[in-house]
């Protein structure tokens, strides 16, 4: 990305309202006319959204939305659907053994309701909060469970089996870093606890070893910040085998979402880990050389985005696409939506765009010594001509981050149209399936949206629009 546009958050504001307006109307129209009984909503085909039999990870984004949308806008009504459905319809997702997604379902519902209870945004008496608590360490033990050991360590393992670690699940993390911050205690057998930070760490650790690449040799493939969606190991030993992908083009080329994914879910857990005490840290490795495995990943990946996606800030699907080099020098403008080489994904821009502001954030906090939900927007955007290298990094991070999120904002990724569902264009769900509506008149899949998308776009337009308003910063874990 060759531009990066000098964007300062409050110029998002007119964008933002307009954005929330839209989502509203989406929302609604989701709530009135999708039938759960199909499952969970997943993407849209010809505007209306539809489920995909795969595995059951995106109600919890349906749900979350609704929250998401009073959390901004102080809507009652998107408070009652979606604490409403979150109790009539979330629980399955509690007890679900079979996904490696809890953090995606679970946080985005339950952890939403117990966050904004814990601001004071609405009243929950004790049951309503006890509610919520029991039901984030239930999903964290369930998720703590899907575990595969390794010599050094070990993951949680995909729904593809306990051989693959998905880069998605870094940031379905969530899940075990909540448990742990409500004292939960997840007992294994003859008793024996299972620790949830521990866990959580080793999953770390396994993911930025094995599905980021750092430029140091690795293989024929090793591009620092490169990602490949998959890791396999060896069940037997616990070796570490090979890369691969399941919705990227290859093992050995970067599909953007899962890099998304990455950038986000590291810079997250280093504002988590910032919270945590050092006594904690010190027998898993200590805080120093823990962070610095994030924070190397969250780098390669964030300059990786950076140097490979257009201009403003939207990525096309996999870096390595097979007929990208139609486009030319895509990356020296912005992506068109509409081409007939290879398609964007805006949901990869969705994500990446949280990551990057978060990333921008932590390291101007790290280096004032200021935790980042303290720092004042004005400590960077105000100084254009900062002196050390993580404040530069720091801005350039931010400033990407506004860059993606502005272009979100409008056409022609934001949906307008009344009787399209979505609320962000052009997003891909799974193109080596052949899964994505390719529109009549087009070659490749174009114009629809995923709920994964929409959410990560609502999340990061609050996230901004928290800042804009100056209230209580946004972070998964609440006020835990």
């Amino acid at each position: 990305m060759n531009v990066i546009q000098d964007i300062g958050v409050t110029q998002l504001r007119k964008k933002l309202d307009r954005f929330w307006e839209l989502s509203s109307e989406k929302i609604r129209a989701i709530e009135k006319g999708y039938d759960p009984a199909r499952g969970a909503p997943v993407f849209t085909s010809g505007g209306l959204y539809t489920s995909r039999g795969w595995t059951e990870w995106t109600q919890g984004f349906q749900y979350g939305s609704a929250l998401l949308q009073f959390d901004a806008t102080s809507d009652r009504k998107f408070l009652d659907m979606g604490r409403c459905n979150t109790v009539e319809r979330m629980a399955p997702h509690l007890s679900h053994f079979g996904v490696h997604d809890h953090g995606f379902n679970n946080i985005s519902t339950y952890g939403n309701l117990l966050r904004m209870s814990d601001e004071g945004r609405f009243e929950a008496g004790d049951w309503e909060r006890n509610y919520y608590i029991l039901a984030l360490k239930m999903s964290g033990a369930v998720q703590a469970r899907r575990w595969t050991a390794l010599p050094d360590g070990g993951y949680v393992y995909s729904f593809n089996g306990p051989h693959s670690l998905f880069a998605d699940t870094i940031r379905s993390l969530r899940s075990l870093a909540v448990a742990y911050r409500l004292g939960h205690v997840v007992g294994g057998e003859n008793d024996q606890p299972i620790p949830l930070l521990e866990r959580m760490l080793q999953h770390v650790r396994a993911t930025v070893t094995t599905n980021v690449y750092y430029g140091e040799g690795r293989d024929a493939y090793d591009v620092r910040g490169r990602v490949a969606h998959e890791s396999i190991f060896n069940l037997n030993d616990g070796c570490y085998r090979c890369p691969n992908s399941q919705q990227g083009f290859s093992p050995f080329t970067t599909w953007t979402r899962g890099l998304a994914w990455i950038l986000l879910g590291c810079a997250e857990q280093l504002e988590f880990l910032a919270t945590v005490k050092e006594a904690d840290l010190k027998p898993l490795g200590g805080r120093r050389a823990i962070e610095g495995l994030l924070l190397k990943a969250a780098k390669a990946t964030a300059d990786f985005y950076i140097e490979n996606t257009s201009s403003d800030g939207i990525p096309y699907w996999d870096t390595g696409a097979p007929r990208l080099h139609e486009l030319g020098e895509y990356r020296n403008r912005p992506a068109d939506p509409f081409n007939n080489s290879e398609p964007v994904d805006s949901s990869a821009a969705a994500i990446a765009a949280q990551g990057l502001l978060r990333l921008g954030r932590y390291l101007r906090s790290s280096e004032s010594g200021v935790a980042s939900f303290e720092l004042g927007v004005e400590s960077f955007e105000s100084n254009p001509k900062l002196a050390t290298r993580n404040s530069k990094l720091s801005s350039t991070y931010w400033r990407a981050g506004l860059t993606v999120l502005n272009t979100l904002l409008d056409e022609p990724y934001l949906s307008t149209a009344p009787r399209h569902q979505g609320l962000i264009l052009h997003s891909v769900y799974h193109r080596p399936n052949g899964w994505d509506t390719i529109p009549k008149g087009q070659t490749l899949p174009c114009g629809e949206s995923s709920m994964w998308g929409d959410y990560h776009a609502r999340e990061a337009a609050l996230y901004v629009q928290r800042m804009i308003e100056k209230k209580p910063y946004l972070q998964y874990w609440g006020t835990l």
